[in-house]
């Protein structure tokens, strides 16, 4: 059943959610509301004129660091060393990317203004990360996310010249690894995760491994 949320309502067991993951409709995306929904495997997504709406899929994607794929051309790129890779130098541009870059089959975006001022309060607390990657002093390509415990979920990434969102992701991953974390959430199945050795598991297996790995740090 999915909950229709008032504000200061709690979210329902993502367990009992459908197959397709709704969880609940409304509420708001408060920091404290993202965080609680974050620890209980559940994510806002949602268009432009819709309300907020929360989502835990079955299955889910996620990948454990120590089983990142890196593809012969991606290491050549990364042998370059072309890209300059910084951590958290310029979070609202990277959102504000996120926002704006088309993507191959996708209309508009759910990266609304009210997404963005939500995700920065998020980083002004310590909660949300950007990573960047610069070419000839621009920025060209980048991903953010929201941090708890030893878990990195993974919200969007861009790109505005070839390979340098992989590049970001690739020193995430490695960054992750060396840190101790459980893994990285990527929410729903993508070819371009899968090739990077991301895996979908049981919501029920997802939930049982972030109940543990956010109470961590």
């Amino acid at each position: 059943m999915i909950k229709i949320l008032d504000l200061e309502d709690s979210f329902p067991n993502p367990r009992f959610a459908s197959k397709n993951g709704l969880v609940a409709i409304g509420g708001d995306l408060s920091p404290q509301t993202l965080l609680d929904a974050y620890k209980m495997g559940i994510f806002p997504w949602y268009s432009e004129g819709d309300p907020i709406l929360w989502w835990s899929p079955d299955p889910r994607m996620v990948l454990y660091p120590k089983d990142l794929k890196i593809s012969r051309s991606l290491k050549k790129v990364l042998k370059k060393d072309k890209f300059e890779v910084y951590f958290n130098r310029d979070f609202e541009q990277v959102i504000r990317n996120c926002s704006k870059i088309p993507r191959k089959g996708q209309n508009g975006t759910w990266i609304l203004p009210e997404i963005i001022e939500a995700y920065k309060k998020l980083y002004l607390l310590g909660y949300a990360q950007s990573v960047e990657t610069y070419l000839d002093g621009q920025l060209v390509g980048g991903l953010y996310g929201v941090v708890i415990g030893k878990v990195f979920f993974g919200e969007s990434m861009f790109s505005r010249v070839s390979d340098a969102s992989k590049v970001a992701f690739v020193h995430l991953v490695k960054k992750l690894e060396k840190e101790g974390f459980h893994f990285i959430d990527c929410q729903v199945s993508s070819n371009y995760l899968a090739n990077f050795g991301a895996v979908e598991i049981p919501r029920d297996r997802f939930l049982d491994e972030l109940k543990v790995a956010v109470t961590l740090y």
